[in-house]
């Protein structure tokens, strides 16, 4: 390989380990309905396993690609992301 195809396809590399453990953060909109937002959390690496009603938002239970646990909740009206727990 040349040097100069390297150079090239060092940036690349140096990106693929932050691809993959993307996440979904706070304001991201992920949807209001069940269906929407099960795509959207898988899409952000983050696929839910349960929904559920808490203080007035959606809760989302959701693993990451490390069986990291996370409790998403998101805003029922808008469908947006508003807080994130991580609860290892």
């Amino acid at each position: 390989m040349t040097k100069a195809y390297l150079l090239a396809l060092a940036p690349a590399l140096v990106a693929l380990p932050l691809a993959a453990s993307a996440m979904p953060k706070v304001g991201d909109m992920v949807g209001t309905k069940p269906a929407e937002a099960s795509a959207a959390l898988k899409a952000a690496g983050c696929p839910v396993r349960d929904f559920e009603a808490e203080g007035g938002k959606i809760e989302a239970k959701c693993q990451d690609a490390d069986g990291k646990a996370w409790e998403i909740y998101i805003d029922p009206a808008s469908g947006t992301i508003v807080q994130i727990k991580d609860k290892g």
